[in-house]
């Protein structure tokens, strides 16, 4: 068995006034020369036991021994052994990439030649040759990622902490991550990642699954992912909607989890039990099973025994729009400049009542631009963007009455409590009096948000910031639904609450316009638009952009071949 880098021992942490330990009697052995995921749910305590290895915490009981120095006694040794990347971006985004390798090397004490060597070395590694003199705040969430992870390797570290370093990047600046990660574990460094992406963590070599601060699998993920075997199906050839019939089979006591796939729907079952009738979730006459292979998130939903809720009491709330096929969310001809360059050329598309419409595309594609043209959050330099018929050039006030946006970043006031929130974005709505506070106690009761009431908005966790930002957006009820980037950074249990009240408020008539770099969550568009350098380059349903990029390669590509395909030919052909 090869020597321990790092040996966690009864390891437990607790904090002031806090009912439940972030930590409890964890013990555990990482090695060199591997990736070891640390998994786990929001809360899990991922981002405290990092920053417990980092020796920026101490343990309340236990110990952490890294390459024989105790991380309490040695701290100052240590920090020659550790190179840590935060989950928020941790630079400083008014310094050029140059001057914050040039800060984070002087406080590594890395000077002279060995400096001038690192830089070349890593600025290779990275591919941020080209962009030493742009600003960091300036570069798209892939590259800021690559700038914290060279920063972190500064100075030669041993030990590698990666906190959530996949949140907010595209499939293709993930791939490039990880194949830098790889190169550094060939090495001989201990690469510590930290995840709530179980595509993630099914591509680590060791992952340490935790869950309210303790650890409920410790391997490979591939033994717990081959626990689920027999177990996982698709329904194919479904007739009617699939939103309703992956409610029918979500309320089937013997399932487990269900997703929407494209057109079908994939099915995991509880333990000893068979598949549910197909005639009584009323999934049409030609509707079949087919086995497929299980996955991590398969076994990490198992472990965690949650179930996705079958039904919204979101949608409960709402009327019934007309099914009338009207297009209410239209872009003509529409562009967007900044000076020079184009971050929006000639989009047109159409999306119609009581569908859900993407748009997918790699960090600084254009997508949030567009995106933010269509809430009337941005003018365009020309062309039209239009909600329900109303130009949002012109009247961008009376078309936001219409619709409810949720932003990529945590938009809502930090600083406010979670009621004060509630009660500032129903009345920005137009809400008052009983109305009002009868909207604002469902939100509440949808939203389980009763212990956070008297919390400010930014000391939530990132699961109930995200319910919070949901719940100001449908307060007013609105007619269309602008979600950007909505469940990016959360776990899979609380990814599938949100899709279950997207998919059920859509039943109910809403319309709704989402961006994400989840390509499993694009799967339950109706239809997507794919956005590279500010234009559209295909655009149909998920099945027909996966059948665009078939290959010898890849002869049934997953959304996420897909996707990087279809970037990666339109790059060639335009180049």
């Amino acid at each position: 068995m090869p020597e321990a880098l790092v040996q966690l021992d009864h390891l437990s942490k607790s904090f002031p006034k806090s009912e439940k330990a972030a930590l409890e009697e964890l013990s555990a052995r990482i090695v060199a020369g591997k990736v070891t995921g640390l998994v786990g749910p929001d809360g899990a305590g991922k981002t405290t036991l990092m920053r417990l290895m980092a020796g920026l915490m101490q343990p309340s009981t236990g110990s952490i021994t890294i390459k024989g120095l105790d991380s309490v006694r040695d701290s100052v040794a240590l920090r020659e052994l550790v190179g840590y990347m935060p989950q928020k971006f941790g630079l400083y985004e008014d310094l050029t990439v140059e001057e914050n390798f040039n800060l984070h090397a002087d406080l590594r004490g890395v000077v002279g030649r060995d400096r001038d060597q690192e830089f070349e070395r890593l600025l290779r590694l990275t591919d941020l040759t080209r962009f030493t003199s742009r600003m960091a705040g300036k570069l798209s969430g892939g590259m800021k990622q690559k700038l914290g992870l060279a920063c972190a390797l500064l100075g030669h570290p041993q030990i590698l902490l990666l906190d959530e370093p996949g949140v907010g990047v595209d499939p293709i600046s993930r791939r490039e991550l990880w194949k830098m990660v790889r190169e550094l574990v060939s090495q001989e460094i201990a690469v510590i990642w930290s995840t709530a992406y179980l595509d993630e963590a099914e591509l680590c070599d060791e992952v340490l699954l935790l869950s309210d601060g303790k650890m409920l699998f410790n391997g490979e993920p591939g033994e717990l992912t081959s626990r689920m075997r027999g177990r996982c199906f698709q329904i194919r050839e479904i007739e009617g909607s699939r939103r309703q019939v992956l409610t029918r089979v979500l309320v089937c006591p013997e399932v487990l989890d269900a997703v929407i796939q494209g057109q079908s729907i994939r099915v995991v079952l509880r333990r000893d039990s068979d598949k549910p009738d197909l005639t009584k979730i009323d999934a049409g006459a030609h509707a079949n099973w087919a086995s497929i292979e299980p996955r991590f998130e398969d076994a990490f939903l198992d472990v965690l025994g949650e179930k996705p809720p079958g039904k919204s009491p979101l949608a409960e709330q709402l009327t019934n729009l007309p099914r009338d096929g009207a297009t209410v969310i239209e872009a003509k001809n529409l562009t967007k400049r900044f000076g020079d360059f184009v971050a929006t050329d000639n989009v047109s598309f159409q999306v119609i009542r009581g569908e859900i419409f993407g748009l997918l595309g790699p960090n600084g594609a254009g997508k949030s631009t567009t995106f933010k043209m269509m809430c009337g959050l941005l003018q365009p330099t020309s062309g039209t963007a239009l909600v329900t018929g109303i130009d949002l050039k012109t009247s961008a006030s009376e078309a936001r009455q219409k619709l409810g946006y949720m932003a990529q970043k945590f938009s809502l006031y930090g600083n406010l409590t979670v009621h004060q929130n509630l009660m500032f974005f129903s009345g920005a709505y137009g809400l008052d009096g009983k109305e009002q506070a009868e909207e604002v106690g469902n939100m509440v009761r949808i939203f389980h948000l009763d212990p956070y009431l008297k919390s400010s908005a930014d000391s939530l966790p990132l699961g109930f910031k995200q319910r919070l930002a949901l719940a100001c957006a449908m307060m007013h009820r609105p007619d269309i639904l602008f979600l950007d980037e909505p469940t990016s950074g959360v776990d899979p249990v609380t990814r599938r609450e949100f899709w279950t009240h997207i998919n059920s408020v859509v039943e109910k008539g809403v319309t709704v316009m989402v961006t994400t770099h989840f390509m499993d969550e694009a799967e339950y568009c109706d239809r997507m638009a794919l956005v590279f350098r500010g234009r559209i380059i295909a655009a149909g349903t998920p099945d027909e952009l996966k059948a665009k990029a078939r290959n010898e390669a890849h002869p049934e590509p997953s959304m996420e071949d897909a996707f990087i395909e279809l970037i990666t030919r339109d790059h060639h052909e335009q180049n």
